[in-house]
């Protein structure tokens, strides 16, 4: 088998699919030399090296025989894989395939039995259906005849997947951070302050900031800003548009910051971002670096950035308090250095907050407490999610129009989750609801006609 299933033709793929899940007539299967098949158990399916199916249980013949199941296109396939040198499949009980145009051989000598198995029309039909389909979701027909308890169950899913796939990036940044989970969390933090856009820019950024170092600082609000700007390269007179450039040469906070980090960067042996990695095209100002830099400096002098405070919060509302921020006094009339504006607080918006415990909070707790064999953490992680509103985009209207009800954060990262992770890449087999798509009525009726 190999282990790369994007290399499989679709057909394959199918073929694979149909005999997990016994979509095929159950009875008048033969070998190719006339021997009665019984599918008792098709086994368990490998993803990796090695016969496709393991512990199968297949009466050929009336004799029972249990062990592994490989499954091809073609028949040749056998010898294009070079299953024919290789042990692994010394013990397969039987071949399927679709086209049956040569004799198998294993490399122990044996002619492993034979099967024809064709895909059902209507299960073919569907699958080339889902993949050719204009209107997105292709199995979109289906969505509204969906059980309650099939769709709970598969979103429960997806829901614990994309937590899954968010804990391998955690735990990749803690192995970036010299296995801090204090750092990583700052990391993750910050990365999702970018909200999407600047969010590669301010991973780069967190981890350029020295927090041991910035710790012997903490009692100066102003010294922490240099610190965070400085590193961020928004200190550098060539990162300020020209048409800012003079005034801020005048700014008297702005020369006295980057006074300051010039001294820390001495001091700590400090190396800065190249600013051009910040976005700031069609960002609204509030999202400017500069702004989400210095809320961030405040969380920090507030001692409100660091992961134990956050495993202490047990509930939305406390962890709403802890986050919450504000920038420094100079941003409250300023997004960039060199120009005022009309002054107000800018704060963390409540939507922001929402953003921030979807995406850094709740993946956090559920990857700190598997990491600690703590579950309460990992509950703690899936009881956040349900206790916010689903987020408001473009793949969660997309599911609602289908007819899909999305009502908290748990559905909408399950549906965004459903969406990459299935959906783009077409991999309806793998989809609990490409599965009843594909076993519809009309194959049923066609496989008990056929049985």
């Amino acid at each position: 088998m190999r282990t790369d299933t994007n290399q499989e033709s679709f057909m394959e793929q199918l073929i694979h699919y149909v005999w997990k899940h016994k979509l095929f007539p159950l009875t008048g299967l033969k070998t190719t030399d006339g021997q009665e098949v019984e599918v008792i158990d098709p086994g368990l399916h490998n993803h990796n090296a090695g016969p496709d199916f393991f512990n199968a249980k297949v009466k050929i013949g009336g004799t029972l025989w249990v062990g592994n199941v490989e499954i091809h296109d073609r028949a040749s396939d056998w010898f294009l894989h070079r299953h024919d040198r290789d042990p692994n499949y010394n013990n397969v009980i039987l071949h399927v395939a679709e086209s049956i145009d040569v004799d198998v051989k294993t490399r122990r000598g044996d002619y492993p039995p034979q099967m024809r198995l064709q895909v059902p029309t209507a299960v073919r039909e569907h699958y080339e259906e889902l993949l050719t389909t204009d209107e997105y979701p292709a199995c979109y027909r289906i969505i509204p005849s969906l059980s309650k308890l099939m769709i709970h169950s598969w979103m429960s899913a997806l829901q614990t997947e994309r937590l899954e796939q968010k804990t391998e990036a955690i735990a990749q940044r803690v192995k970036d951070c010299d296995g801090s989970w204090e750092a990583a969390y700052f990391v993750t933090l910050a990365r999702n302050y970018g909200f999407g856009i600047n969010g590669d820019a301010f991973e780069t950024w967190a981890k350029l900031i020295p927090l041991q170092s910035v710790a012997h600082h903490r009692d100066n609000l102003m010294q922490i800003e240099a610190f965070f700007l400085g590193q961020a390269g928004l200190l550098d007179t060539a990162a300020i548009p020209e048409r800012y450039q003079q005034q801020s040469l005048n700014d008297s906070y702005f020369t006295e910051l980057k006074s300051e980090y010039q001294y820390l960067a001495h001091k700590f042996g400090l190396q800065a971002m190249d600013a051009n990695q910040w976005r700031f095209l069609r960002l609204r100002p509030q999202n400017f670096p500069h702004i989400r830099i210095a809320q961030l400096a405040r969380l920090y002098y507030e001692q409100r950035a660091g992961l134990s405070q956050l495993l202490e919060c047990e509930s939305v509302k406390q962890v709403r308090e802890l986050l919450a921020t504000q920038v420094t006094h100079y941003w409250e009339t300023h997004y960039v250095f060199g120009e005022d504006s009309i002054k107000s607080e800018k704060k963390l918006s409540a939507a922001s907050l929402n953003l921030q415990i979807i995406n850094t909070v709740a993946p956090i707790l559920f990857a700190y407490g598997k990491h600690k064999n703590a579950e309460k953490y990992c509950e703690r992680a899936f009881d956040f999610l349900e206790a916010l509103k689903a987020e408001d985009n473009h793949i969660v209207r997309m599911w609602k129009e289908v007819g899909l009800m999305v009502e908290t954060a748990g559905d909408s990262q399950a549906l965004i989750q459903l969406k990459k992770a299935y959906c783009d890449r077409k991999d309806c087999l793998r989809c609990r609801i490409g599965y009843e798509y594909l076993k519809g009525e009309l194959i049923i009726k066609g496989l008990r006609e056929l049985g």
